[in-house]
């Protein structure tokens, strides 16, 4: 280590004329390189123990200390010191490195063109001796072949004429296979599989021609029901029907809109002898229910109500009563289990009228307010249980047809045959425009010509029928030329309507309001709105 007294005496020895003599004497040319490198390496060192007028003469030397004009040096050589010109120049100090490392320069940043990156390599191809790859030409047209054997037989077709003959050959075979459409079944295979069935199959007991309709409509219902979980069963149903001037609906699940069927379907079964629904009930534990049916209270559906065609009075509950009663009667609410006691039902049903041979077709079915024929009956129980499965379809979001054509016709034939006296009892409940004659004319007796208006009805089902507007006569058929038809007395036809099939059971279901109905209308509006209305008042719970 230096001494201070050292760094202070080189430090201001030019300043000093005593000393200047006796320093050339003894110290050569390279003495005085090497001391003026010691008093650099001074300069740049501190050393422990210096005074403070050492060190700031020091940090004078270090920093520059030519521009002070009593820098010691500079005096000297202003004095014309001849070892100011032999001694050569101080050396620069090093600038220290910064105690936090800068930021390392990207070459993005630079400006200069980036470098080419090597392409990967690609897997090499696999190298298969003639034989293997004519082996595997089969594998190659159905698309069985691992990437790299496809490859590799790819390349061989290019090269071997008769192994690219044999696999155009191959692929030719395999287009006859199978269709390159999706594997997907079609949702409504099923539906059609089942009216097929239906259509070809001849039953052991044959089915009168009145109730097919039922035996259809009931098995395609089932069928839709067969693969239904519990969120299916629970799925939310909005029953819709229509009710004087406006449209009504009753919230429910898929397992109450078939409870509902189970208990309206009891009505038939009341009239042909067999268990009622309201007495066996949804819980199989439950004992029978004890004592007749209530009264039959007046109002909509009532027997003096508007939306009761009733010719009879009854003291029988009606549909939305007896379904109103099961579901009230049930522990638990509907659940999966209700298929069961439908279904059975619905065999039931079938098998009786079919071992009569179509006898009891003019058996009396009560429906509380009016009554039907037996084979009216099964059409009206068809025609509910297609609008309801649709309803069911709607909420599990499933495709659902209509019902066959000649069943769809049936089921309009009835609605255009029930529409005169629906039609006088909304007349006789003021909701709809009074008659033109003086007194209205009962069913069965011989009418005079009044007016008319042809309904006509387009489709697969569909047919034309001349509704009475002043009598609440049956349309009589129309003629040989149109079997599919009815007609009624046609001297005064004030207005034709025309529907589409489908449309107009729609419109006889509540599901389409009279005022929303697509129809082609022409004549006397009064007459069309009441006909109309009263097509949608057919609509019940």
């Amino acid at each position: 280590m230096n001494d201070p007294n050292d760094f202070e005496r080189d430090d201001f020895e030019p300043h000093g004329g005593e000393n200047e003599k006796d320093t050339d004497e003894k110290d050569t040319d390279e003495n005085w390189e090497s001391r003026d490198r010691g008093t650099e390496s001074k300069k740049s060192t501190r050393t422990v123990g210096s005074t403070p007028d050492a060190e700031a003469a020091g940090s004078k030397g270090r920093t520059g200390g030519a521009e002070n004009a009593g820098d010691a040096e500079n005096a000297g050589e202003a004095a014309g010191d001849p070892r100011a010109e032999d001694a050569p120049a101080p050396t620069p100090t090093p600038t220290p490195a910064p105690r936090i490392p800068l930021p390392r320069v990207s070459v993005e940043d630079s400006g200069l063109p980036l470098p080419a990156l090597a392409e990967p390599a690609g897997p090499q191809p696999v190298r298969l001796e003639h034989p293997i790859l004519k082996s595997l030409l089969g594998a190659w047209a159905l698309a069985a072949c691992s990437s790299e054997e496809t490859d590799a037989v790819e390349v061989h077709l290019g090269d071997c004429g008769a192994c690219a003959d044999e696999a155009r050959r191959l692929r030719e075979a395999v287009g006859l296979l199978h269709r390159s459409e999706s594997l997907d079944l079609d949702p409504a295979l099923r539906t059609r599989v089942l009216d097929g069935c239906l259509e070809r199959r001849p039953p052991r007991i044959p089915v009168p021609a009145w109730a097919a309709s039922y035996d259809a409509e009931t098995a395609r219902l089932d069928a839709l029901l067969q693969d239904f979980g519990d969120a299916e069963w629970h799925a939310p149903v909005r029953l819709r029907w229509f009710r004087g001037e406006s449209a009504t609906s009753r919230r429910t699940t898929v397992a109450g809109v078939i409870a509902h069927l189970f208990a309206v379907d009891g009505l038939i079964a009341v009239a042909l002898g067999l268990d009622d629904p309201l007495d066996l009930g949804l819980d199989p534990d439950r004992e029978p229910a004890a004592g007749g049916p209530p009264d039959q209270p007046d109002g909509p559906d009532g027997p003096d109500g508007p939306d009761g065609p009733g010719r009879t009075k009854s003291r029988t509950r009606t549909p939305s009563q007896r379904t109103e009663a099961l579901w009230a009667g049930a522990h638990f609410p509907p659940n999966r289990s209700v298929r069961g006691p439908w279904r059975e039902q619905t065999h039931a049903l079938v098998r009786t009228v079919s071992s009569t041979g179509g006898e009891p077709a003019g058996l009396p079915v009560s429906y509380g307010g009016f009554e039907l024929p037996l084979r009216d009956a099964m059409l009206d129980r068809a025609f509910e249980c297609w609008v309801h499965a649709e309803d069911i379809a709607e909420a599990v979001d499933y495709p659902y047809a209509p019902p066959a054509p000649r069943h769809l016709h049936g089921m309009i034939d009835l609605a255009a045959r029930m529409l005169p006296e629906t039609l006088a009892a909304r007349r006789r409940a003021g909701l709809a425009s009074p008659a033109r004659t003086r007194h209205l004319r009962s069913a069965g007796r011989p009418v005079p010509p009044g007016r008319s208006l042809r309904l006509e009805i387009e489709g697969s089902g569909g047919g034309q029928w001349l509704i009475p507007l002043d009598s609440p006569a049956f349309p009589v058929p129309s003629g040989p030329e149109d079997p599919l038809g009815a007609a009624g007395p046609a001297d005064d036809e004030v207005a034709h309507v025309a529907m589409d099939d489908v449309e107009f059971c729609r419109l006889a279901a509540g599901h389409v309001s009279p005022e929303e109905a697509a129809a082609g209308q022409v004549g006397d509006r009064d007459a069309i709105r009441d006909v109309l209305f009263a097509a949608a008042a057919l609509s019940r719970m």
